[in-house]
């Protein structure tokens, strides 16, 4: 988890740092933050959408110009030709229902996530599709 939260630390989001690291066999696969896609002004130059329109966080996701950090991590995984199913996700933040959607049909098995905005119909699919998810406790630091 405490690559994820170092790979957060690269996000361009103004609004919520998430980092997602994926992992196969004690290896990392992959890691994604979440940003305006590659060739894109970011919030940090232009300011944040959300803002602008008053969306509050967790609600209509498709009006911002960046990705989610776990939708990154599988494009780059997508991209570079790395296998991700049967690996596990580490990620700052509980994934919201339309990450959760991917992550199921990328075949991750369990994920591990430290916070997050509580989003029901995401931890319901995780069930239903028998991924292990799992909250941590934030590091000692942090508290």
């Amino acid at each position: 988890m405490s690559i994820a939260r170092l790979v957060a630390g690269r996000s361009t989001c103004l609004r919520r740092k998430v980092g997602a690291v994926l992992v196969k066999g004690k290896r990392v696969l992959c890691t994604g933050y979440n940003g305006a896609p590659a060739g894109l002004k970011h919030c940090l130059e232009i300011g944040c959408l959300r803002e602008k329109l008053g969306i509050k966080s967790g609600q209509r996701h498709e009006l911002c110009r960046a990705l989610h950090a776990e939708q990154n991590v599988l494009i780059q995984a997508a991209f570079h030709g790395i296998p991700v199913a049967e690996s596990i996700l580490y990620c700052t933040n509980l994934p919201c229902s339309i990450c959760t959607k991917m992550l199921i049909n990328a075949g991750i098995k369990r994920i591990y996530y430290q916070e997050g905005y509580p989003d029901d119909l995401s931890e319901e699919m995780l069930k239903e599709a028998g991924i292990d998810l799992r909250k941590l406790n934030p590091p000692k630091e942090d508290r």
